[in-house]
């Protein structure tokens, strides 16, 4: 029997019921992530995980969206774990990525003998997409060489994490594709990250055991447990950029009616209280962004404030030690938070000089990092997402993302009010790239761990259903594949 018969056929799949056949593989996806972490703990890595990954990339060629599922499931738990620490060389999400999108590689070939279309289709924003990827990759090397300068082995290693981005973009695009599918997408952000936020207000509380646990396996700082939330993404920036994009999906999602009523609720209080345990400024400013759009798309949402007021009562009593902690800068005489004055600094005296020597034009290097010349600190990085394409790819770069964002922004303008979840999908991605567009002014919030894949998982569905019907709910390619 050839391997292919194996695999089920495209209009086989669509014709099945969605719900049972998607609620078994998310139930899958669980359960494999759930017992893969346990054998690791118990087994060790190097004895478990040649075994689960084979399992994995069976499951994700089997079915390619299996990939996406497991990934999204596990993305806030394995994200923060440090490269080397369980997985040679790499991060635990990064070896898993390229096992599962192996896998789904492997499926889609094997689909592709058989003779079943590829559902990739070019898309009005892949074209913006397509120029700022070349820009953030290519050219930073070929302008290094053009000006004489050798690319080191730390500016290829730069360019990996839009390389990743790029390949979880293309990984989202062809194996979500039907309403189900992407409300099972949507559960698998807003569920996790519910986890995610009841470890950070955990650890702000100082709940010793998840101490304990943070800083065996996500190395945090036993100092700094009281004061942020960085949780198990290794990073407050990271885990508040998280919460905040989960918060605002969990509200689209409630203005259409898509959730369930206690599970709106019950998210709700979680990841308002997870916003204020972050303990991060830039956090809370993507919160107000945030509030500003949501209520500006939404104007009759502002007569039901008061019926949240009780929920977000509660979320503020949970998350005021963090809150509390942060604002006790104000009263020791500072204008700005002090980690603002830190970055200042680094800006002026490291970045901002070489910068200013006509570099800024062509970029310097995708490397970014700098080895600090003080005996108290190793490296120092450059915070400022803007700075920072000037320092990579000079003006050019700096173009192609003002060219991205405006095409996807002029994107979601058209679906945002769309009913469904590729509606809320790209509401939720309107309010998260203005989150980039106004946090890039203190840090490079587009690859920040975490929240840059949910940033470009959000960026392929929505790209996915530009062209299309928007007011239709299913993929128009599986719509014809049932009557053919």
């Amino acid at each position: 029997m050839p391997m292919s018969a194996l695999l089920p056929r495209r209009d086989e799949v669509s014709g099945r019921i969605p719900d049972r056949a998607e609620t078994r593989l998310i139930t899958r996806a669980a359960l494999c992530a759930s017992l893969a972490g346990l054998a690791v703990v118990v087994a060790g890595p190097v004895v478990v995980g040649p075994m689960v990954g084979a399992a994995l990339f069976a499951a994700a060629a089997y079915r390619p969206v299996f990939a996406t599922y497991a990934y999204l499931l596990t993305l806030p738990f394995l994200a923060g774990i440090e490269r080397g620490a369980l997985v040679p060389g790499a991060r635990p999400n990064e070896a898993l990525f390229a096992v599962l999108v192996a896998g789904a590689c492997l499926g889609g070939w094997l689909r592709l003998l058989r003779g079943d279309p590829i559902p990739l289709r070019l898309r009005p924003l892949d074209v913006p997409l397509a120029g700022f990827v070349v820009l953030s990759t290519v050219w930073p090397i070929a302008s290094m060489m053009l000006r004489g300068a050798e690319p080191h082995g730390s500016d290829l290693m730069a360019l990996l994490p839009v390389c990743k981005l790029v390949a979880l973009f293309l990984l989202v695009r062809l194996t979500v594709h039907t309403e189900q599918q992407r409300l099972r997408c949507i559960r698998l952000v807003v569920w996790p990250t519910a986890g995610l936020s009841i470890v950070a207000i955990l650890q702000t509380l100082g709940v010793e055991p998840v101490l304990t646990l943070l800083s065996g396996f996500w190395h945090a700082s036993t100092s700094e447990a009281s004061d942020r939330g960085t949780a198990t993404l290794g990073s407050s920036i990271a885990t508040g950029d998280y919460i905040t994009v989960g918060l605002v999906l969990l509200l689209y999602c409630g203005i259409r009616g898509i959730l369930g009523k206690w599970e709106r609720i019950g998210l709700g209080v979680l990841l308002g209280a997870g916003v204020l345990a972050s303990g991060q400024f830039s956090t809370w400013i993507s919160a107000l962004v945030a509030g500003v759009l949501i209520l500006r798309r939404y104007p009759q949402a502002r007569q039901q404030v008061a019926r949240f007021l009780p929920i977000v009562g509660i979320a503020a009593l949970v998350g005021a030690p963090a809150f509390l902690g942060r604002m006790a800068d104000f009263t020791q005489g500072y204008t700005v938070p002090r980690s603002w004055l830190g970055r200042w600094d680094n800006l002026t005296t490291f970045y901002l000089p070489q910068l200013a020597d006509g570099h800024f034009v062509f970029g310097i290097s995708p490397d970014s990092v700098l080895t600090a010349p003080e005996t108290w600190r190793d490296h120092i990085y450059l915070e400022s997402g803007y700075l920072y394409f000037l320092w990579a790819g000079g003006i050019p770069l700096l173009i192609g993302f003002v060219w991205l964002s405006v095409a996807v922004l002029r994107g979601v303008s058209r679906l945002a009010a769309s009913p469904g979840s590729a509606g809320a999908c790209a509401a939720t991605l309107e309010v998260a790239w203005w989150m980039v567009l106004v946090l890039s002014l203190i840090d490079i919030h587009l690859a920040v761990r975490g929240f840059g894949d949910l940033l470009f998982v959000l960026l392929a569905i929505m790209s996915g259903r530009l062209g299309d019907d928007e007011n239709s709910t299913q993929d128009p390619a599986l719509d014809r594949s049932r009557t053919t």
